[in-house]
């Protein structure tokens, strides 16, 4: 997931009119936060199916499952964007220290209750804490590279990269924690994600050189507007809830699947191929010029996920549930990246990482309501009744886009404002 802004090259700048992935990874600093980043990254794709496979171990029931996993998503949404807030005030170390901490020991706490066979409302006393604590560094990374690429082409090719490392990371978390789950102990897979959320998150804060500045520095008076008073991040916000539907959906319905097949290990291949396609398309998508803007993309872009998304539940074998799942993934990318370049116009640099974590506490939010409807229609209904979430939540999210569609357009500002990811010319809004 990734966002954008481009802004006119300077006269004297030798670059090239498509910058690619090379050239941006050869940006000085770089790889000092990106590989401590990538490692922190991994709660968000790790700790809803670990925790939905170990509840599932200890207690036999989906819908417990679910609910546990939802309550880590819950309080991840309503934490993330103060998360946010503060680090845009107060600096990404001073949030991520503690916070990688707090997360390490409430997941090991959820651990040890569950298989303890503790009763649901202990797993949510740890639950809590586990999600509210899960580190923001999707948004830090797209904040620091706003720093270090301010006003350069490579911008729009940072997003691109953005969304394809989100995207690799749903395909490497759901498959260790699947086998680490099902061919370790069912517990490796919360306890591997507190490790290398620990690990990875304090390497992440050692990387002070490329912190953005500190917004909140001499300005405790000043009273800083949410990012989300801003309708268009608000619409946006929408748009990502139906977008954590299908993680979340997806996560616990596969997982049925799988298990009523006799064939669990599969459960991680399956959730493999659609976070695959997801980030394939995500590769392309950010080598696109893109000239439509990126309103009507993602209309567009929404709308072919929706249509996919209606058709999961009409599943009844293993090949086409992994070709269904591949389309699905392929549809995701588009309307992240999308989403992303939006907020970037949207709202202002002071309060731009709190409007990402906005937009991802949306997905993780959908994730959470998703897994606790699907595993209850698994457990109830029939098997694969679960990927009806899929389906209401993105044609919900689809009609709000297309009736509001209007206020995704960015403020005037008088300054020159990228109309997508890949589109390399400047365009003055008046």
């Amino acid at each position: 997931m990734a966002s954008t802004v481009t802004s006119e090259p300077s006269k004297n700048s030798a670059a090239p009119s498509r910058p690619g992935y090379g050239q941006l990874l050869r940006t000085r600093g770089a790889w000092t936060f990106l590989l401590p980043g990538f490692a922190a990254r991994q709660p968000f794709a790790m700790l809803t199916i670990s925790i939905v496979l170990l509840v599932q171990h200890t207690t036999g029931s989906y819908g417990a499952a679910g609910a546990a996993a939802a309550v880590t998503g819950v309080s991840m949404a309503l934490f993330a964007p103060y998360s946010g807030r503060l680090a845009d005030r107060h600096g990404q170390r001073a949030v991520l220290i503690p916070g990688v901490l707090v997360h390490a020991l409430s997941g090991l706490a959820l651990t040890a209750l569950a298989l303890s066979h503790a009763p649901l409302w202990a797993l949510f006393t740890a639950a809590v804490p586990a999600g509210a604590s899960v580190p923001q560094i999707g948004p830090m990374v797209r904040a620091r590279w706003g720093v270090k690429l301010q006003d350069s082409p490579l911008m729009s090719t940072a997003a691109a990269f953005e969304s394809v490392t989100d995207e690799l990371t749903f395909v490497v978390g759901p498959l260790l924690a699947t086998a680490l789950c099902t061919a370790v102990d069912p517990a490796a897979g919360l306890v591997t994600e507190a490790a290398l959320t620990l690990v990875g998150g304090l390497l992440f804060a050692a990387s002070r050189a490329t912190q953005p500045p500190v917004t909140g520095a001499g300005h405790a008076r000043v009273k800083h507007a949410s990012a989300l008073h801003v309708p268009g991040v608000r619409v946006l916000v929408v748009a990502f809830l139906g977008i954590g539907s299908v993680f979340g959906g997806m996560q616990v319905s596969l997982a049925a699947f799988t298990e009523s097949i006799g064939e669990p290990g599969l459960n991680g291949v399956l959730y493999g191929t659609f976070a695959a396609g997801n980030m394939l398309s995500g590769i392309v998508c950010g080598a696109i010029a893109w000239r439509a803007a990126p309103q009507r993309r993602l209309v567009i872009g929404y709308a072919a996920l929706a249509l996919t998304a209606s058709a999961l539940w009409t599943a009844h074998s293993v090949l086409v549930l992994a070709g269904l799942g591949l389309l699905v993934g392929m549809c995701i990318a588009p309307a992240l990246i999308t989403g992303y370049t939006l907020v970037e116009d949207l709202v202002l640099a002071s309060t731009r990482t709190e409007a990402f974590t906005w937009l991802t506490g949306a997905v993780a939010l959908g994730q959470a309501a998703a897994v606790t409807v699907a595993g209850q229609l698994e457990d109830r209904l029939w098997g694969g009744a679960g990927f009806l979430v899929p389906m209401a939540g993105t044609l919900l999210a689809l009609g709000t886009l297309v009736a509001l569609r209007s206020l995704l357009v960015a403020p005037s500002r008088n300054r020159p404002v990228a109309r997508g990811v890949g589109h390399r010319t400047a365009v003055t809004v008046d």
